[in-house]
């Protein structure tokens, strides 16, 4: 599919779980995500949609192929760990683009992850059922 030898920009993404290793070479516009087209990996237009914004805002979409490996979480973790990981890669091509993504808050990383369970409890915050008697 891209040789090694073909220059890239790289990009790592995180959200909740999910990381996502993005790299991006002059091309079309494809998107593939660990070995599929980015139509067969999501079905949701909301995840296509999100993963393309950082494309879409600095008017690039149709100027890069990007491959991404993405690992861990759920399907919405997966798109906006790509959605950074994009973000990350169009700074390295071209740092001038940083007021426009920061702008719109794609370069900073969600820091909302699941509560951990505590002891005495059911969940993170599920108490055992009160009983009077």
């Amino acid at each position: 599919m891209y040789e090694s030898k073909e220059k890239y920009c790289y990009g790592t993404g995180r959200r909740k779980h999910s990381v996502a290793r993005v790299r991006m070479y002059k091309g079309t516009g494809n998107i593939t995500i660990n070995g599929r087209s980015i139509d067969d990996y999501f079905g949701l237009e909301t995840l296509k949609l999100i993963v393309r914004q950082p494309l879409a805002v600095t008017d690039t979409a149709e100027q890069f192929d990007i491959v991404c490996t993405v690992a861990g979480g759920g399907v919405t973790g997966q798109a906006g760990a790509i959605r950074h990981g994009i973000s990350r890669a169009l700074l390295v091509f071209n740092p001038e683009l940083r007021p426009v993504l920061k702008k719109e808050g794609f370069l900073t990383r969600d820091p909302r992850m699941k509560e951990r369970k505590k002891y005495g409890l059911k969940a993170a915050r599920r108490a055992p059922q009160f009983s009077k008697r």
